[in-house]
């Protein structure tokens, strides 16, 4: 079983998120392999709040060229974390508001 810091790897931080954290939506990266429900265990776990649901999304990876060599960024997965209306906000997220 993994821990809960190697599903949720870090908090993404964007115009939209922060538009989203204001109605309790939460977007995080986070392990490719992870599924719905280990997503919302690891972010009631790590943070102490009731997850309502759970959206998640592949993320392709981008070309990249410098001078003639291109290659390609790694792919990675969001995942968008809804809580509860009687759930307490995640602290991070209010910092930044």
């Amino acid at each position: 079983m993994k821990l809960a810091q190697d599903i949720i790897i870090k908090p993404i931080i964007t115009e939209k998120s922060m538009m989203d954290a204001q109605v309790r939506k939460y977007t995080f990266k986070v392990a490719k392999d992870a599924n719905k429900i280990e997503i919302k265990k690891a972010a009631e776990e790590l943070f102490g709040i009731e997850v309502a649901k759970v959206n998640t999304m592949p993320v392709r990876g981008q070309l990249r060229r410098q001078g003639m060599s291109q290659g390609r960024t790694a792919s990675w997965k969001k995942a968008i974390v809804t809580i509860t209306e009687n759930s307490k906000t995640i602290e991070f997220f209010d910092g930044l508001m």
